[in-house]
């Protein structure tokens, strides 16, 4: 019989920036009882994914062995490690567990779908542990740009994992639990640290949540009309030092957006603030002088029905931004969002709107350990394995480049890599399919359905219909019709690319033999054939082709 071992498999968050789910598994090979570590998203974007609502991690594999999954454990409240909660919670039933204000948040999501939140079940930190399986874990306290985020103490029969979920080194974070490096450095022995690679190619020293407060007050004091600044809405101390900053020069405080309410709301209600400043409703700010207001707005990426596009496009309920005014990112913009957020600071520029970012100001800090910051964790932390997770493949490379040269046996796992932790060095064991399912509207859809794809051939080719009549003796009743999407009305000829179409399909029918006009499939083939051909000589692309074929009974 085959050795109880210890393993790890990540479905989603090595190898990109999102979509966290990883999964800790023990007992005989085809045997193991596991458990996962968040339910995440991605978001999509126009040129991959259009239409697309959510993205997250294929859990086929895991669904399949459904009964050896014993628990669920959120890290942290961000969307990329609790977003998928809901959609997929239905395929796995298993408890959860989380921590008091990222509990609070995961039964909102559940009860968007249905559920009455009594599958989650809210933990305390460290010493508190459960007993799942054969894991006994508990929560260990991080800093990062959420309250109440932490890292996982996973005790099993071969040795203590730390899975550090996201992370920063921030010991006077201003709101939530500061880092606390004599905790960290006491865990051991370790046996395998899964550490956050995010910012490992950063090589200054992260700095600290209360070094952005003195520059956002002196911006907010110095500005002369209405003041709006974004950030992600769940950076609540961020969200809290904007407001204090707007307070503080003698303005109204108006938040925008119903993220932003939403989060301040969970946050005041699980008891992580208690002196937020006061704010106003939008209602009542169109009555302020604008020289009085300040704005806190979601959309810090530049989704485009967030609160800060709609400003840029003009009113946003009732409240507009004039020249003069000054706009806030205090933020970093999520790689694959630059155009995104470009369009709103041209936007903005073209309204005269002063457009202040952390490229021109110190008004952000990254929730992410930096390399330096990675390197004091190893440090402290002093495990015999090293797995770099939460992050693109360069990334977990490279902090594993990082762990080898600190002497520690490292291993690049992407999504799908299976990797036993029994031995003194990390092995992988196996590869397991992975991939990624799609929220299309209110369907899930395989990512390899097709059905994106042909929504983006539509989108770069265009599109042709073209419709036939046959009677009932299989003869065209009528010439053919056409109609386009997507493509111009004229093309080289000068005529109307539509007429060209009917009647070169026309003239097609006309000559057609019986045995091709009485198989649906072959006329199909030879029609879109046709309209490939005329399409590619008169506008220079090949557009896909519909044929709808109707046949009159005898």
């Amino acid at each position: 019989m085959a050795a109880d071992r210890l393993v790890y498999l990540p479905l989603g968050g090595a190898g990109e920036v999102g979509m966290n789910m990883y999964l800790y598994g023990y007992g005989r090979p085809g045997h193991e009882r596991f458990i996962m570590v968040d339910m995440g998203v991605t978001f999509p974007d126009m040129d991959s994914t259009p239409g697309v609502d959510l993205i997250f991690p294929d859990i086929a594999w895991i669904a399949e062995r459904v009964d050896q999954l014993d628990a669920i454990y959120i890290t942290h409240a961000h969307e990329d490690h609790v977003g998928a909660l809901g959609h997929l919670y239905s395929r796995l039933n298993a408890p959860i567990y989380a921590r008091k204000f990222t509990a609070h948040i995961a039964r909102l999501k559940m009860e968007e779908h249905g559920y009455d939140g009594s599958q989650i079940i809210t933990l305390g930190p460290m010493p508190e542990q459960v007993q799942t399986g054969p894991f006994k874990v508990g929560f260990i306290p991080v800093s990062h740009s959420i309250p109440e985020s932490s890292g996982l103490i996973i005790d099993t029969p071969d040795g203590r994992i730390v899975h550090t979920g996201d992370f920063k080194l921030d010991e006077t974070p201003g709101l939530g639990e500061p880092f606390d490096p004599q905790a960290w450095g006491d865990l051991g022995p370790v046996k395998a640290l899964v550490c956050d690679s995010t910012n490992v190619f950063s090589r200054h020293p992260g700095r600290s949540e209360v070094s952005v407060g003195p520059n956002i007050e002196q911006i907010v004091r110095n500005a002369t009309g209405m003041v709006v600044a974004t950030t992600f809405a769940s950076n609540i101390a961020r969200v809290k030092t904007l407001a204090e900053a707007g307070t503080a020069a003698g303005r109204s405080v108006v938040l925008l957006g119903r993220a932003m309410k939403k989060m301040i709301t969970a946050a005041v209600e699980t008891e992580i603030i208690q002196d937020f400043p006061s704010t106003i409703s939008p209602e009542e700010a169109r009555d302020v002088p604008r020289q009085n207001l300040m704005l806190l707005a979601t959309g810090s990426q530049g989704e485009r029905r967030a609160a800060s596009a709609q400003l840029s496009r003009g009113k946003y309920l009732g409240l507009s931004l004039s020249a003069g005014d000054t706009f806030l990112f205090s933020s970093k913009t999520i790689p694959g969002n630059e155009v995104s957020v470009g369009r709103i600071v041209n936007a903005l520029s073209e309204m005269d709107v002063d457009v202040i970012d952390d490229k021109m100001a110190d008004i952000h800090v990254s929730g992410h350990a930096n390399r330096p910051d990675l390197e004091r964790m190893h440090q402290l932390v002093k495990p015999q394995i090293l797995i770099p997770m939460h992050g693109e493949h360069r990334m977990l490379r490279e902090h594993a480049k990082l762990g080898e040269a600190g002497g520690i046996a490292s291993v690049v796992a992407p999504n799908g890599t299976m990797v036993s932790l029994s031995g003194n060095r990390p092995e992988v064991a196996e590869f397991v399919e992975t991939g990624r399912f799609y929220l299309d509207g209110s369907v899930q859809i395989g990512a390899l359905d097709g059905i994106v794809r042909d929504r983006i051939r539509m989108a770069l080719n265009g599109q042709v219909v073209i419709g036939v009549l046959i009677d009932e003796e299989d003869e065209p009743l009528t010439d053919a019709w056409c109609e386009l999407r997507g493509l111009p009305e004229l093309g080289r000829s000068k005529a109307p690319l539509a007429d060209v179409l009917e009647e070169e399909v026309g003239q097609f029918l006309g000559r057609a033999d019986s045995k091709t006009v009485m198989d649906d499939d072959k006329l199909e083939d030879q029609i879109k054939r046709i309209a490939r051909q005329v399409c590619g000589n008169e506008i220079g692309k090949k557009p896909e082709v519909v044929v709808l074929i109707s046949r009159l009974s005898v």
